[in-house]
């Protein structure tokens, strides 16, 4: 696990991923596109591949399939822009070079609540 923003923490990051990147593998063997997303109980998780690096989200099943999808493809593709191909390369193993993400996507996943009152108050 590169990075993760968690809200409401419930199992340790790097055991999430692990178990994350053990789904993936097992249904890239088992279907051709592999695992794009799945549910439990009310929460959906929705996953892209790219780049040999796998981005995962979570969300209610309330919001749109294709609306989740795209803001996690937006995200993936922030985090290429700010760790290029040749950062990767480079890259000494220390998960602690991406903690700025966080910085990074904040206006791509914006607080809901904080979102809501900036729409009706414009």
């Amino acid at each position: 696990m590169l990075f993760s923003r968690v809200f409401h923490e419930q199992i340790e990051d790097q055991l999430f991923g692990a178990l994350m990147s053990a789904l993936s593998s097992f249904s890239d063997k088992l279907l051709e596109g592999g695992l794009q997303n799945f549910e439990l109980n009310k929460i959906r998780f929705t996953i892209i591949k790219k780049n040999d690096l796998i981005f995962i989200v979570n969300s209610s099943k309330k919001h749109k399939e294709s609306k989740v999808m795209q803001q996690l493809e937006n995200i993936a593709n922030k985090f290429f822009s700010v760790y290029p191909d040749t950062f990767l390369k480079k890259w000494d193993n220390d998960i602690n070079a991406f903690s700025n993400f966080k910085n990074e996507i904040e206006n791509i996943l914006e607080d809901p609540i904080k979102k809501f009152w900036q729409d009706f108050l414009n």
